[in-house]
């Protein structure tokens, strides 16, 4: 007798076949198998998620199709995962299905039961080359954060200053975890792909090449199957990868290291709007898992967890060897000539360090040649045509491109408003100070007689295959002597030859309307500033330099202090004034059309839905808004806050609030999404 099978596919909250679908099977399937399933006249991959009903029922739908096949050659998802999965579906209010297939590969969704078996049965890689202990001896502050981290409990919030040796405490907590248990495995966590070349360098010196597998969105299909596979299969012992990785099916999860824990990189910004970083905490929880989270400048949500004793704060705030942190210089730009781009004193020490052999590294949080190409005859600028932002000028290719949609032109021989041929670049990005520090530095010559040279490492310069790696291992072998860059090259990097740092113009984000703009800008700073002195012979000559417009400004003060608690003591305290997060949970409800009063008008009617339920659960709701970015490739964005006191009353809004939603959508509107603890508002 046939039996009725629950199967999720990949549909979003709002389409109808959201809930689980109903199919027939001739065999038992146990939950979590693998399915290929028919769906319309298409065939998709879905999981089995519910045990089956034993038979049909004589109200069962008589139009039901059968599956049309188990990919039985891969063991069944655990009920944990499923769970993990459940969760993060209904906490930030999307679809089951569309949750679980976008957390399996794209070549696993693709695949039927004999490409799948092929697949299988290439030879796994062995746990070759697993070596000794790493270095005899730790730290003090290592081994008394090792030893709370062995007693149990957490999570635990690892606060330790950059090159305290975080990363020798991963290494060791999955040491002692393999150690106990040698079925185990471990999940750590990265915020961005740039770091994973030399953490994954690091885990497979220690544990083996065949043991650790990689998992980011920079890999091709194939390799992110077999990684997976690998996992899946209990083969790979360490899964290191970026936020998608936290869905990585692990069936002997014991340990979780979550690195530079405070970047905002780990909240994805698409589709299932998640935190990699507070699904990791849920997950430990629901696996019995220990979780180690790591920073030299935690987010305001740990650090308060920590405060209210939710978290344990393991501090380790001296640097390994006789590295000090490096002294904070800062230059008062009032005071320079006009237009100055690099001050007289700050271009000396870099010379001074060309001359040394010791390497800089300068920073800016832009890309690009310039923000913007003018004419200064009648005001054109390089807007875009289908965004509200302008387009960045790029010399290397000559093309205006736009960093929202991608719109990408040749730069125009004249002003395509006036016909004036005299059109230039306005502002600064990195393409335009690697090209203007060259110059110079140009008289400056290395210990070896060679002239300096200055490299730019940021998302454009290391888009191609390889370009990344190619390019540190540059910098780690001191081919090179300045290193120019975006916030990308100030986290994470072990660069050892670096005494220098400099940030140009870090003051837009002093002022900037995001509340949370200091905590990334101090974050920022005092990560950068950990990029130098990372060695003890250089660490006592070793600077960083703050170009500012505002030289009195608190942040600065703390900074110079490398004073993150009293920095961390100030904002929360302004927070709690303010009724500001995490004192506060907050969801944005954002809404895209082709017209943005279509936008605003669904958003308007949202919440006048909402009125009645928001007086009873206590929740705010603020007018809609266009947002900062209101148009991106000719759709209009807009978007309405929602304010509550209470997470477990925000949640429960939200849930009465959706079927109302699904009933407003007007004609026009593209599509709507909520966004729960968003970090752009």
């Amino acid at each position: 007798m046939p039996q009725l099978v629950s199967v999720v596919v990949a549909t979003p909250a709002h389409s109808a076949l959201a809930s689980p679908l109903s199919y027939e099977s001739e065999l038992p399937l146990a939950p979590g198998t693998l399915v290929r399933v028919p769906l319309g006249k298409r065939e998709l991959c879905g999981v089995v998620w519910d045990a089956p009903q034993q038979t049909r029922h004589d109200n069962s739908p008589a139009n039901l199709r059968p599956i049309t096949t188990a990919l039985d050659g891969v063991p069944p998802l655990s009920a944990s995962w499923r769970q993990l999965v459940t969760f993060a579906a209904t906490y930030y209010k999307r679809g089951i299905g569309e949750v679980a297939l976008a957390a399996l590969p794209p070549q696993l969704r693709d695949l039927d039961a004999t490409q799948l078996a092929r697949r299988l049965k290439r030879p796994a890689q062995a746990h070759e080359g697993a070596t000794t202990p790493g270095p005899a001896v730790v730290t003090a502050e290592q081994g008394a954060a090792l030893a709370a981290i062995a007693a149990g409990g957490g999570p635990f919030l690892l606060f330790g200053a950059t090159g305290s040796g975080k990363t020798e405490v991963y290494l060791r907590a999955a040491q002692a975890l393999f150690e106990a248990d040698p079925q185990a495995q471990a999940l750590v966590l990265v915020p961005e792909i740039n770091l994973t070349p030399q953490l994954l360098a690091r885990f497979a010196e220690r544990f083996g090449a065949g043991a650790v597998a990689a998992l980011h969105s920079g890999m091709t299909h194939p390799q992110r199957l077999r990684a997976w596979l690998a996992a899946h299969l209990g083969q790979a012992r360490v899964v290191l990868g970026t936020r998608m990785a936290v869905f990585a099916s692990l069936p002997k999860l014991r340990l979780i290291v979550v690195d530079e824990e405070h970047d905002p990189s780990y909240k994805q910004q698409e589709g299932a709007r998640y935190s990699a970083r507070d699904l990791a905490v849920y997950r430990a929880r629901l696996e019995g898992a220990t979780i180690l989270l790591g920073s030299a400048t935690p987010s305001m949500e740990s650090w308060q967890a920590c405060e209210k004793g939710r978290y344990r704060r393991l501090d380790m705030p001296a640097r390994v060897g006789a590295g000090a942190l490096p002294a904070v210089r800062l230059v008062d730009m009032n005071l320079q000539p006009k237009r100055t781009l690099f001050s007289p004193a700050l271009l000396a020490a870099i010379m001074k360090r060309i001359a040394r052999g010791e390497q800089s590294l300068v920073f800016l949080n832009r890309r690009g040649y310039a923000p913007v190409l003018a004419c200064g005859a009648c005001d054109w600028k390089s807007e875009c045509a289908h965004c509200s932002a302008f387009r960045v000028f790029h010399k290397a290719d000559r093309t205006l491109r736009c960093h929202h949609c991608g719109y990408t032109e040749p730069v125009p021989r004249a002003c395509p408003s006036c016909g004036n041929v005299d059109i230039a670049p306005v502002g600064r990005g990195t393409e335009r100070l690697e090209e203007q520090l060259a110059a110079l530095v140009a008289p400056a010559l290395r210990p070896d007689g060679r002239p300096a040279r200055v490299l730019r490492m940021d998302a454009d310069s290391t888009r191609g295959q390889g370009e990344l790696e190619r390019q540190l291992a540059e910098v780690h072998s001191g081919e090179v002597d300045v290193l120019v860059g975006t916030q990308m090259v100030t986290k994470g990097h072990d660069f050892r030859r670096i005494t220098l740092v400099a940030a140009v113009n870090p003051d837009t984000a002093l002022f900037s309307s995001d509340f949370r703009a200091p905590e990334r800008l101090f974050s920022l700073l005092l990560q950068a500033c950990g990029r130098a002195g990372r060695d003890a012979v250089h660490a006592a000559a070793s600077e960083m330099w703050v170009q500012t417009w505002h030289p009195q400004h608190p942040l600065f003060a703390a900074l110079r202090r490398h004073d993150f608690a009293g920095f961390a003591a100030q904002q929360l305290k302004e927070r709690q004034q303010a009724g500001m997060p995490p004192f506060t949970f907050q969801a944005l409800l954002r809404a895209d059309a082709r017209e943005q009063e279509v936008a605003q008008g669904f958003l308007a009617a949202a919440a006048a839905a909402a009125a009645e339920l928001a007086g009873h659960y206590g929740i705010t709701v603020y007018a809609p808004v266009p947002q900062s970015v209101q148009r991106v490739a000719d759709v209009e964005r807009a978007q309405m806050l929602l304010e509550s006191e209470s997470r477990p009353a925000l949640q429960t809004f939200l849930d009465a609030w959706q079927p109302l939603l699904h009933s407003l959508r007007p004609r026009g509107l593209i599509r709507w999404a909520v966004d729960v603890d968003p970090l752009a508002i």
